[in-house]
């Protein structure tokens, strides 16, 4: 389509009929179309009517090119259907044209047409596409007469590449102040349908309820008519609602009004404020403004409450935006929190610590684009960067020369840093994607005095020209002086650094006249996570360094050494008291707790002060040698029973939960293609590649072997060779496959796994409610006591990289899912219509008694299985800040579970051992047939 001398639009006029033979009936088809089309959404109803007048339809194959860049326009179009490229070309040259963006369905184009001015790109058609074209005659007729509803839809959706021209391009910084862009007209020029109708809403609900507040107001000899004062309506809504809670939130709720352009300030601010300043409302600015008829009145006292709800719920970031348009300086104490609270949640600024965030509240300011004119491009490829950008609203794309559109960059992406640290040109152009984008700006001189902030509170440590330790300084809590007052000191916390590095500096600022406390934290927190950055292999021998370290003269090595163990002997204590059991897993961590206790038994007869510590690490010692000697018994068969509970539905006799370790073993079914099994034995902490080999064993080949979660409804999970301990994933009633890759699609579920064909009502009847919820929460309780925090840590950071196991914590997790899918098998496993309401309240109790017991685990199972939503996790990437989680975890197991005991009743074993093995139907698919069957779909 490039190569052809003639573009579409040049010769598509003889194809359509004259406006004149269409009917009434043909304009009212039209109608129904074009009021789906995202740009004709806020047209007045006469204007759509012209429209399907004068415009005609147009479908266009794939690759036509409808106009190109330099042409003079004859048509305005809008898209129905499909997409269309937006090429342009820096030379006016076909060949090195780049598409800087797509039109899809909802985008309209071709304003040109207005003043003659030639086309700014070639449009083609990206596949088959549908647009509306309307005449330049016609289009100019209707620009006149409907210009201020129209105004908004007028902008190019893409940007003017050629340097030279400024038509759509914003102003540079020196031509206007950070704020005067957006204070002399609302942020949006055409308010949105929702906020048109809550601003009536709270008109008609005033002038019924206080009639009084809308009137007319002298101030200084001048009249200001039909106006409302900006403390009155905050006192209103505050009596209206309990969803407004205080006069900041109330403040926001109008501020959304305002921006909107539903409420405006006498004096054209855009700033809602809690003072004794006038206010209108929209209805109120034509002279001829009515009051409420009946029917308004009525619909305004139904609809209340919902608005009020809608204004508070949007209002928040309002406010936000409100505050960001004051110059820094007027910015109170409250405004720099509100900021804060949303920097944090903010994607290209989460990084950042709380001293850099805090710097960044006093510089950054907002920036609006409303693209209301023809305001489509930021900034042009090597221009002088004088801004950094950070994106709170809308898409933007990146375009290089030559290359088009390298990526898309959405709501919390940021951009323009780049030019600004280097003192470089631009490296790209910023081509706003869409309407009413909303931009975070910092300027180039605000960016360089943050940098020079934060680099003054910053320590660096390097080595061989590398930073190997970051530290950041920061104001510590207060503490209280000899004379009673209170004075504020500073501290270094470590940001960033080699985990060598980070542990030298966290034990030379360790404290030895005191337990762990909160000064020790990141200590702490080292501690708990040094696995993920350092694995006990490596931590083990730097240890022993800093044990053996010495340096100065002879009476300097003697003190530095002797506290310099006393420190590494403290950390030791803590890193085993905090690790426990899962220390003896490892032969490096055992080895070096043999060697580093001999090594401070001989230590503590050349340094005395080191006995009170030995006397410690030698319980520590001893009872971590007991634990290790108790794991190399030889363990009988009993034992694998017990852990084949863990994971499958036998009726073994059941016993009180304990953590399992990555060294147990397990007994396993694993099934082939035809439902034949070999059971293995290997450790829980096997991975895939050990399982398979174990299977080969057995089966004489090992040959192109997979293995395979299969669920009950035939979903199918390939595991990867090196993921570890795979038998806790299995989803409630899943089963593990073995097969060639050839045989993945003659996989089947198992008839087992199609769970109960009849419910256990009969015998569940018979359990007292609360009886069922303290067994269930008690049940619930052993399972989360044998979760240690560490593995929260291998979930979230995934295990098959730290090689451990989260057994425990995946069986807590599945807890949630098998009461779930109990409580939805047993509903729909009851075909008596009364027996199912009696099942039903029955559920309901038992979800009210473990609330009492603060079992909020079965609680919100029971809930969501009642209302039978999708079940579904989502992984989150967490940062070092996971610690914190860590350490609420650890704190809920330290608690004792003491909740009080229902009174004994004959079924009290039953009831033990029903909620300990529930028996479920996980297949949704079948559920739902179930539910059908009970109650079929009403017609």
């Amino acid at each position: 389509s490039y190569c052809c001398n003639a573009t579409h639009e040049c010769s598509s006029h003889a194809h359509w009929e004259i406006d004149t033979e269409r009917s009434g009936a043909d304009v009212d088809i039209i109608l129904a179309r074009l009021k789906n089309v995202k740009a004709f959404e806020r047209f007045h109803p006469s204007l759509l009517q012209q429209i399907c007048l004068c415009g005609f339809y147009e479908c266009l194959e794939k690759g036509i090119t409808l106009f190109r860049q330099g042409d003079i326009g004859t048509c305005w179009y809008a898209v129905l259907s499909g997409s269309l490229d937006v090429k342009v070309s820096e030379t006016s040259s076909y060949q090195d044209a780049v598409t800087i963006c797509t039109l899809g369905t909802g985008t309209a184009f071709g304003e040109s047409i207005l003043d003659n001015t030639p086309r700014h790109a070639t449009i083609i058609t990206r596949e088959f596409s549908e647009l509306l074209r309307i005449e330049q005659r016609e289009f100019r007729s209707l620009w006149e007469k409907y210009h201020h509803c129209m105004a908004g839809l007028l902008a190019p959706p893409y940007g003017v590449m050629e340097s030279g021209c400024n038509a759509d391009r914003l102003p540079d910084k020196e031509n206007i102040s950070n704020n005067s862009f957006v204070l002399s007209k609302p942020l949006n020029k055409v308010p949105s349908e929702k906020i048109l109708r809550a601003g009536q809403i709270l008109r008609n609900a005033i002038l019924c309820r206080a009639p009084h507040m809308i009137r007319d107001r002298k101030y200084h000899l001048k009249t200001y008519r039909r106006c409302c004062v900006g403390t009155e309506l905050v006192d209103w809504q505050l009596q209206q609602s309990s969803c407004v809670h205080s006069r900041v939130q109330a403040v926001g709720m109008w501020q959304v009004l305002l921006e909107e352009g539903v409420l405006n300030h006498v004096d054209q601010e855009l700033s809602f404020q809690d003072k004794y300043l006038f206010y209108r409302f929209l209805d109120d600015e034509q002279e001829d403004a009515s009051f409420p008829t009946e029917d308004e009145r009525r619909e305004s006292q139904e609809e209340l409450q919902d608005t009020l709800l809608l204004l508070s719920q949007i209002g928040p970031d309002a406010h936000l935006r409100m505050i960001l348009r004051k110059p820094p300086s007027e910015r109170t104490a409250d405004d720099l929190e509100i900021i804060y609270e949303e920097l944090l949640h903010i994607k290209a600024l989460s990084h950042l610590s709380t001293t850099v965030s805090t710097v960044y509240l006093h510089y950054v300011t907002i920036l609006f684009l409303l693209l209301i004119h023809r305001l489509k491009l930021l900034f042009n490829q090597g221009e002088e960067g004088t801004s950094w950008y950070i994106i709170l609203k809308g898409s933007v794309n990146v375009v290089i020369y030559g290359k088009g559109v390298v990526c898309t960059l959405h709501e919390g992406d940021d951009f323009g840093k780049l030019a600004l640290v280097n003192d470089a040109p631009r490296a790209a152009s910023i081509v706003l994607r869409e309407d009413n984008c909303h931009f975070l700006r910092v300027d180039k001189e605000d960016f360089n005095r943050i940098l020079r902030d934060v680099e003054a509170n910053t320590v660096r440590l390097k080595e061989h020209g590398q930073d190997v330790l970051v530290l950041e300084k920061s104001l510590s809590s207060s503490r209280t002086s000899v004379q009673g007052s209170s004075s504020s000191h500073y501290k270094y916390n470590v940001m960033s650094g080699t985990p060598e590095k980070i542990l030298e500096h966290l034990l030379e600022m360790m404290r030895l006249d005191s337990q762990f406390t909160e000064s020790d934290s990141a200590l702490d927190d080292f501690v708990l996570m040094h696995c993920v950055f350092i694995p006990n292999s490596q931590l083990c021998p730097v240890l022993i360094y800093h044990a053996q370290a010495s340096q100065g003269s002879e009476q300097e090595k003697l003190d530095y050494t002797l506290n310099n163990k006393r420190r590494v002997i403290r950390l030791v204590m803590h890193w085993a008291a905090v690790h426990g059991d899962h220390l003896q897993e490892e032969d490096v961590s055992v080895v070096f707790l043999e060697e580093f206790f001999m090594a401070v038994s001989n230590d503590a007869k050349a340094f005395p002060a080191l006995r009170d510590q030995l006397t410690e690490l030698e319980r520590i010692f001893v009872f971590f040698q007991m634990s290790v000697n108790l794991n190399c018994e030889p363990k009988i068969p009993t034992q694998h029973k017990v852990l084949l509970r863990h994971f499958s539905m036998g009726e073994e006799k059941l016993q009180k939960r304990q953590p399992i370790r990555s060294n147990d073993e397990i007994l396993f079914k694993v099934y082939c293609c035809d439902h034949t099994y070999t059971t293995i034995r290997v450790p829980v902490a096997a991975s895939v590649r050990e399982v398979i080999g174990a299977v080969a064993d057995k089966l004489g080949s090992a040959e192109d072997l997979l293995l395979v979660s299969l669920s009950s409804a035939g979903e199918k999970t390939i595991f990867k060779p090196n993921d570890v301990s795979v038998f806790s994933t299995l989803s409630i009633n899943g089963r593990l496959f073995v097969c060639r890759r050839d045989q993945l699609d003659s996989l089947t579920p198992l008839p087992e796994q199609e769970g109960p064909s009849t419910g256990s009502l009969a015998s569940f009847e018979l359990m007292s409610s609360k009886d069922v919820a303290y067994h269930m929460t008690s049940y619930d309780w052993e399972l989360f006591h044998c979760v240690h925090e560490l593995e929260l840590i291998y979930h979230t950071f995934g295990r098959q990289y730290v090689k451990k196991t989260t057994v425990n914590l995946d069986l807590f997790l599945r807890r949630f899912n098998e009461i779930q899918f109990w409580v939805i098998t047993e509903m729909c496993l009851c075909p008596q219509l009364s027996k199912r309401v009696q099942l039903l309240k029955k559920f309901i109790k038992i979800a009210a008694h473990c609330k009492e017991y603060r079992n909020l685990n079965a609680f919100f199972a029971i809930i969501m299985g009642l209302s039978n939503p999708a079940v579904c996790r989502l992984s989150q990437t967490w940062e070092r800040m996971i610690a914190n989680t860590v350490k609420i975890v650890r704190y809920c197991r330290s608690q004792r579970f003491s909740p009080e005991s229902p009174l004994p009743s004959k079924n009290h074993p039953d009831v033990w051992t029903y909620i300990r093995q529930l028996n479920v139907i996980d297949n949704q698919r079948m559920l739902t047939q179930l539910s059908h069957g009970l109650e079929p779909r009403r017609s």
